[in-house]
């Protein structure tokens, strides 16, 4: 059973793991620049998931995932890129796939995410 998180943090977690994969190292300002809010608010939450051990930060400010911390991240992201492939695929413009795909990812249960990710391999296969 995963663990317990807040939305938000999970969103942040994410957040940070698709930075380091597009530009390969991640700051604060590169959060909040890329999620739209304020560099106080980043701020405050990054101190929040560095105290209960999901991120670090090194001496130039720079974050990194812990383990506990990446394995949220991917969790999170994967469901993202499942279910952004499925609405796609329901043929579901870009922007509402990616914006209804951060809603759904949260609060989808791991029986549901299951069938969909099923699906969607099934739907990937059958097209090649």
């Amino acid at each position: 059973m995963p663990m317990q998180i807040h939305e938000s943090a999970e969103d942040y977690l994410e957040q940070i793991l698709m930075l380091k994969e597009k530009i390969g190292y991640v700051r604060s300002i590169d959060i909040a620049n890329s999620l739209g809010y304020s560099k106080p608010s980043i701020s405050i939450a990054m101190k929040h998931l560095r105290e209960n051990g999901y991120i670090e930060m090194d001496k130039d400010n720079l974050i990194s995932l812990t383990a506990s911390g990446m394995e949220i991240a991917e969790r999170v992201y994967n469901r993202h890129k499942t279910l952004r492939t499925m609405l796609l695929d329901l043929g579901v413009s870009e922007e509402n796939a990616e914006k209804d795909a951060c809603k759904i990812e949260h609060d989808i249960s791991e029986e549901t995410f299951a069938k969909i990710t099923a699906f969607v391999q099934n739907l990937e296969k059958n097209k090649k």
